[in-house]
C-alpha cells in the first residue's frame, strides 16, 4: 500500500487533488457532487481521481450511480499514517 500511495499522491499528476480529496473523506464519506462542490473542481475531475483511487482500492462506494458515497477502505485506514507521511511531505 505504501508504494501505491507514493504513486498516486506523488508520483503522477493529480496528487495534490487525491489528497484533497481523502483529506474531505476523513472527515466523512461524500458522493462526488459534494466533493466537487467542496474542493471547488470539476465534477468530471473528481470522478477522475475517485476513479484511480478505488482501483487502487483506497476509496470504496455504496448506493445508487448518481448518489453514491465514498468511503475510505478499512485497507487504507491501516495505512493512514503513511498516507499522512507522504501528504506532508507533498506540500499539501
Amino acid at each position: 500500500m505504501e508504494r501505491i500511495l507514493y504513486y498516486l499522491l506523488t508520483g503522477m499528476r493529480g496528487g495534490t487533488n487525491r489528497i484533497r480529496i481523502i483529506r474531505s473523506l476523513l472527515d466523512r464519506p461524500r458522493n462526488a457532487n459534494q466533493l466537487a462542490e467542496e474542493l471547488d473542481l470539476n465534477y468530471k475531475t473528481v470522478r477522475h481521481h475517485l476513479d484511480m483511487l478505488e482501483e487502487h482500492d483506497i476509496v470504496l462506494t455504496y448506493g445508487e450511480k448518481y448518489g453514491e458515497m465514498y468511503f475510505l477502505t478499512d485497507e487504507f485506514e491501516e495505512h493512514r499514517e503513511t498516507f499522512e507521511r507522504i501528504a506532508d511531505g507533498n506540500g499539501s
